[in-house]
């Protein structure tokens, strides 16, 4: 995660693409990809917000420079090196087929680093030289590139082939992107099957969004035999690395017992945990619980806090829970319930932040959405 706040930093500018429509990708991953030119670049200035909505940029893995060894290598003298800067050196180097010169060129003009202009069409040249050698990195960059139109015209049957097979070679972000892609499409029996293997297979290399999405695929037994020892096991994996969704559903699980021995000290921490995040529904959960103080001792000071908070969120329904409660707090109270909520400040994860910006808020809804009603 180390360029994390830069790549958070130039979301507020790029419109992230969503699939409020539905269409299949699936019939044409295992297509040839078609030859295409590459456009020039639009007039404003598209940022690539590699944690936007379905943006799929990861970038995190890509060393910025050309390792050491390869330069001096590829270096025929002394001399060389001495009149060569270092761009200069970098360009030469992905010109004689260097792939790690390639990813750190592409890098650096798809976000201006390292004394060189944004340039996307650039970017997009060179993730396409190393995406030719069946470099996995690139081939999920370049399906990046490709998904939101960077340094090329938008096109998702190509992105969605590319991360085909980058997951084919081994790229966990890959396959999650894919396997996102395929709940997004088409609802049907294959590309349901398609993204529970692609979940799988990123979870078995410890992605932690695909751990979670197959853990709710166990929960909800979508697609799946429904089965809370395994959705537990896979959800706490996902929880103690800090994403909010899974710290939240595994308060739930504790608190109902759900898999694992039932347990309201644990479920109030995860809560908390997942509170001080930001996360909405643990908000809500919480604040109903120190209301009501029937599985945890009743705080209505704590619970009026939350209301107030979510209220802020926009929860359906917190500001009158919030106002409910206000009447039996004495004046000193209030005000300092007041006080309290209006200094709370999130405090997402590195983890957290990275999925909501690349998937969303609610990463359980691309399941829920795609149940289908019982009979």
């Amino acid at each position: 995660m180390k360029r994390f706040i830069t790549l958070f930093c130039f979301c507020t500018l790029f419109s992230a693409t969503t699939f409020a429509q539905s269409f299949d990708l699936a019939g044409g991953i295992g297509e040839e990809l078609p030859a295409e030119e590459i456009q020039e670049q639009k007039s404003e200035k598209n940022v690539a917000d590699d944690r936007g909505i379905f943006s799929f940029l990861n970038f995190s893995f890509i060393k910025k420079s050309v390792e050491t060894e390869d330069t001096e290598t590829a270096q025929s003298s002394d001399e060389k090196a001495i009149e060569e800067t270092p761009l200069q050196r970098l360009v030469r180097l992905a010109d004689e087929g260097n792939i790690s010169a390639q990813l750190s060129l592409g890098y650096m003009y798809l976000y201006g680093t390292d004394g060189v202009q944004s340039d996307y069409a650039q970017a997009f040249k060179y993730y396409e030289m190393a995406a030719e050698q069946d470099n996995k990195i690139a081939l999920n960059n370049l399906g990046s590139l490709y998904f939101n139109g960077i340094g090329t015209k938008q096109n998702y049957l190509k992105a969605a082939q590319l991360f085909a097979r980058a997951a084919e070679l081994g790229s966990d972000d890959a396959a999650v992107n894919l396997a996102f892609i395929y709940l997004s499409s088409e609802n049907n029996e294959q590309n349901l099957d398609q993204a529970i293997k692609l979940f799988q297979q990123a979870a078995d290399a410890g992605n932690n969004t695909a751990k979670f999405m197959l853990g709710y695929a166990y929960y909800q037994g979508f697609h799946v035999p429904q089965d809370y020892y395994k959705a537990v096991s896979l959800i706490r994996e996902a929880a103690t690395v800090n994403f909010d969704e899974a710290q939240y559903m595994l308060a739930m699980m504790y608190a109902n017992g759900q898999g694992i021995t039932q347990n309201y000290g644990n479920a109030i921490k995860y809560l908390n945990a997942a509170v001080g995040q930001g996360n909405l529904d643990a908000i809500m959960a919480l604040a109903q619980i120190l209301a009501e103080g029937t599985m945890y001792p009743r705080n209505i000071i704590q619970a009026h806090i939350l209301y107030n908070i979510a209220s802020v969120y926009g929860a359906k329904n917190a500001a009158e829970h919030r106002n409910t409660l206000a009447k039996a707090l004495k004046i000193e109270e209030l005000l300092q319930a007041q006080s309290r909520a209006e200094a709370f400040k999130e405090q997402p994860s590195e983890l957290t932040t990275y999925i909501r910006q690349t998937f969303g808020k609610n990463i359980r809804r691309y399941i829920d959405e795609n149940i289908k009603p019982k009979d």
